[in-house]
């Protein structure tokens, strides 16, 4: 294996280790509020949607859809960025940028299980976290940014 491959692979290895602790961390909060809001998880499902905290749960509704649409708007702008510029740091920036975003998410629902009590909270935490499954790093981003997207492994 050659330095340029080497480099590439543990690129994409390190992208793989920061994912995995960002995605882990989307347990770690459905823990958390466990142990801190335990009633939340007394799921009662004729409870409303929208209850005295109608304002809160909409506010955070709106923002967890942004910054959702956010993470693919800037990933897909950092993944050009790389292969424009031949950067593979850009790479690693979009996956970064769009994990967390998706998990703002998730920490907007473990903030209306600890600000309201409110028993939906987990719709957030799934979002973020198909989300962040969605940004999960492709070896062919940092093939495409380190060779250009016209890379051909049998021809290069």
């Amino acid at each position: 294996m050659n330095q340029e491959n080497a480099s590439t692979e543990a690129i994409y290895k390190n992208m793989l280790v920061i994912w995995l602790g960002l995605f882990m961390s989307q347990f770690a909060f459905l823990v958390m509020v466990y142990f801190a809001v335990p009633k939340v998880f007394e799921f009662g499902f004729t409870k409303p949607i929208l209850d005295q905290n109608s304002l809160i749960i909409l506010i955070f509704a709106v923002a967890a859809v942004f910054n959702l649409a956010l993470s693919f708007i800037l990933k897909k702008r950092f993944l050009d960025q790389a292969i424009n510029e031949q950067n593979v740091s850009f790479v690693q920036t979009a996956m970064i940028a769009g994990a967390a975003l998706c998990e703002s998410v998730s920490i907007f629902g473990m903030m209306l299980a600890f600000i309201a009590a409110y028993q939906y909270f987990f719709a957030w935490m799934i979002l973020g976290t198909l989300g962040m499954l969605f940004h999960f790093p492709l070896r062919k981003n940092v093939m495409d940014a380190n060779f250009g997207k016209s890379f051909n492994r049998e021809g290069r």
